[in-house]
C-alpha cells in the first residue's frame, strides 16, 4: 500500500527517488560486504590456517563462498544501471535492484553469523559455536526482519 507521498509523487519521480534510497542502503551494505570478504581472502595465507580442522575448513569455504555472492549480489544493481542506462528500463532495474539487496542482506546475515560460528568454533568449541549463530541469526532476523514487519503491520492497520 503506498502513502500518501507515493501517490502524490509523479511515477518517474518515485521510481528516482526509489533508486537513490536503493543505491544509499547498497552502500551501507557494501561496505560491511567488501571488508567481511577482503578479510576472509587473507584467512588461508596465516600461519594458522593449515591447524583448522577439516570441519572448519569447510565451514570457511562455506563463508567465504556465500561473501563473494553476497558481494555479487549488492554490486549487481550497479552492473544492471551501467548497461541499461538510458534504455528506458528504470522501472526493472529499481524492481531487481530491490530483490538484489533482500537477497544480499539475507546473505550478509547468514555469513555473518557463520563468521561468528567459525570464530566461537576455533576459540571456544563447536557447540559454542553453534549457539552464538544461532543467538547472532535470531538477533539479525528479527532487527532486520521482524521489527520492519511489526512496524509495517502497525502503519497498515
Amino acid at each position: 500500500m503506498g502513502t500518501k507521498r507515493d501517490e502524490d509523487e509523479p511515477s518517474a519521480e518515485r521510481l528516482t527517488r526509489n533508486w537513490n534510497e536503493l543505491l544509499q542502503e547498497l552502500r551501507v551494505m557494501q561496505t560491511g560486504v567488501q571488508i567481511l570478504t577482503g578479510f576472509l581472502l587473507t584467512v588461508p595465507f596465516s600461519d594458522r590456517f593449515t591447524a583448522l580442522e577439516d570441519h572448519q575448513k569447510v565451514i570457511y569455504l562455506g563463508v567465504l563462498g556465500g561473501a563473494v555472492l553476497t558481494t555479487a549480489l549488492i554490486v549487481a544493481p550497479v552492473s544492471f544501471h551501467r548497461i541499461l542506462f538510458r534504455q528506458g528500463e528504470r522501472d526493472w532495474i529499481v524492481e531487481a535492484a530491490n530483490k538484489c539487496a533482500r537477497v544480499g542482506l539475507l546473505l550478509f546475515g547468514l555469513v555473518s553469523s557463520t563468521v561468528v560460528l567459525l570464530v566461537f568454533d576455533i576459540a571456544v568449541s563447536t557447540t559454542a559455536g553453534l549457539v552464538a549463530a544461532a543467538v547472532s541469526v535470531t538477533v539479525s532476523g528479527t532487527l532486520w526482519y521482524g521489527v520492519p514487519r511489526v512496524l509495517r503491520r502497525r502503519h497498515l492497520t
